[in-house]
């Protein structure tokens, strides 16, 4: 199974609305993946196959070994279905 983390500054709330998008789009290919969300420390020492994060926030990212995706915008499912696409259908 996959593993994906939903990454933000805190890992509270922003980070959360963007698991959940994450999860509906995966969900809407029929993508099986267990989806986290964190802070970017927290990520930094976690397992994954794929981050999701803002640009700024890849930045501190660059040494994981997951393969990080960048979204802008949290809240927009058009730009989280199409980076999924890019990145994780086949």
């Amino acid at each position: 199974m996959l593993k994906v983390l939903a990454v933000c500054g805190l890992g509270q709330g922003t980070s959360l609305i963007l698991k959940m998008n994450v999860e509906q789009a995966l969900a809407d290919r029929g993508i099986d993946a267990d989806v986290e969300h964190t802070d970017v420390s927290s990520a930094s020492n976690m397992g994954a196959d794929y981050i999701i994060t803002g640009n700024e926030l890849a930045e501190s990212l660059t040494d994981h070994q997951a393969k990080i995706l960048i979204v802008n915008n949290y809240f927009d499912m058009e730009e989280i279905n199409k980076v999924i696409d890019e990145n994780l259908v086949n």
